[in-house]
């Protein structure tokens, strides 16, 4: 037992109202009609798979102004300059945080970095029910988040489902063996391992490597939280993990595209 708290079901509680609040200002049915208007997906999975074929790390660059655990992380945010930002350092992809209660995150911070370069964008949110998928196709996501350990295993599945017959792409994400094995069921193309313990926020890299055994040949890993350096980038690509999710650590630089730079120089 921990005597620490449970982080991630206080968010879930609070999603759980979010997400009635919002299906209460609009409906399932209107959300459903802006789809035919939503942007063509740009292939997030693609952009991923290109980069390491080019033996580049494929980094999925994050904008997010806050977290949980660290506060505000970054006080001038402007998700489209750092959008184009992130493009020139060479992100293959970015993740937005939607989240509005846990990390100051929102809806109009994913459509104007998408809107602001070429780069296919990842919507960075705790998603427990198919509302939040079609909301995520409607403002223009290119993929979505589900995080296991949120979720149980038909949710799981029926929201992986919902999202690739809407033309998304899924990153799954685990933090153990169990989450790992569930996972797998769901035949990925590519599956997130995030260091940090959702439970507790605490952070390993060695989470991603425990693991990498356990993933098949045809799913490429995407290793999340905890890459702060150019030795934390050299010890993950050591072990054949050429796939990032990196928030803080361009989060905290003045030039958030130039630290993508630096770190995966």
């Amino acid at each position: 037992m921990t005597d620490k708290p449970d982080i991630l079901n206080k968010i879930l509680a609070r999603k759980t109202e979010e997400i009635a609040e919002r299906k209460s200002k609009i409906s399932l049915a209107e959300l459903e009609a802006r789809l035919p208007d939503a942007l063509p997906v740009r292939g997030f999975v693609k952009s991923l798979q290109l980069k390491m074929a080019q033996q580049l790390p494929a980094v999925i660059a994050e904008i997010k102004k806050a977290s949980p655990s660290k506060g505000v992380i970054r006080e001038n945010f402007q998700p489209a300059e750092i959008a184009q930002q992130y493009q020139k350092g060479g992100a293959a992809c970015l993740s937005v945080l939607t989240d509005v209660d846990f990390f100051q995150g929102a809806d109009d911070y994913l459509i104007a970095a998408r809107n602001a370069c070429e780069l296919p964008v990842i919507r960075k949110d705790f998603i427990i029910d198919s509302y939040q998928v079609i909301e995520a196709r409607a403002m223009g996501a290119d993929c979505i988040l589900l995080i296991v350990a949120a979720l149980d295993q038909s949710k799981l599945k029926s929201l992986y489902q919902q999202a690739t017959e809407l033309g998304l792409d899924v990153l799954v994400e685990v933090h153990d063996d169990e989450e790992m094995t569930r996972a797998l069921e769901l035949d990925l193309p590519m599956v997130g391992i995030n260091n940090r313990n959702l439970r507790t926020f605490e952070t390993s890299l060695y989470t991603t490597l425990q693991m990498l055994n356990r993933v098949p040949d045809d799913c490429f890993v995407v290793t999340e939280s905890g890459i702060h350096t150019r030795e934390d980038v050299r010890f993950m690509r050591d072990h054949q993990v050429n796939a990032f999710l990196v928030g803080e650590a361009f989060m905290r630089a003045d030039d958030p595209g130039l630290a993508l730079q630096q770190i995966f120089a």
